[in-house]
């Protein structure tokens, strides 16, 4: 995986700023691969406007790093950062707010009530089961594969060594 494609160093750097541990961070990365389209960077639920306005949960369609849905997590990430996405719903496609939802909302589990800590310690890498932290386990194989492959990418770099 490449750690300077998109916004993978904006992702890194809120991890390390949240005490994430390396296998912890690799999984935040390997989510953001997945649910991004394989762009590092923060996107909008894919279709036109005509299919996104058919979903029960329009406007608050998904956008940024995990593709955020519905207006009480949008009111939820509010609060958590300050932030008036309900208002805006296009702020979570801001590198730094969708950092930061990604980060701090898997870390603390905003989205399903798991987080990070429940799969991966400095004991165990359970990536596959991790997936529960966003959604289920769909795709969980793909996306702990990709895991792994952060994991190897951010112990050549030395992340989380000294500290």
């Amino acid at each position: 995986m490449n750690l300077d494609f998109g916004c993978t160093r904006l992702i890194l750097a809120k991890c390390t700023a949240e005490g994430l541990l390396r296998n912890q961070a690799a999984y935040v990365l390997a989510t953001a691969w997945h649910e991004s389209g394989h762009t590092m960077r923060p996107v909008r639920e894919m279709g036109g406007e005509t299919y996104l306005r058919s979903k029960a949960y329009y406007p608050y369609v998904g956008m940024g790093f995990v593709q955020l849905t519905w207006k009480r997590n949008y009111e939820f990430a509010s609060k958590k950062l300050g932030v008036d996405f309900v208002a805006n719903p296009r702020l979570l496609l801001d590198p730094e707010h969708a950092g930061n939802i990604i980060v701090r909302g898997m870390e603390q589990g905003w989205f399903t009530g798991k987080k990070l800590a429940d799969y991966i310690t400095l004991q165990a890498s359970n990536f596959q089961g991790a997936r529960r932290i966003i959604n289920g386990m769909d795709r969980a194989a793909l996306i702990a594969g990709y895991a792994v492959q952060y994991d190897a990418d951010l112990k050549a770099i030395g992340y989380g060594v000294g500290s």
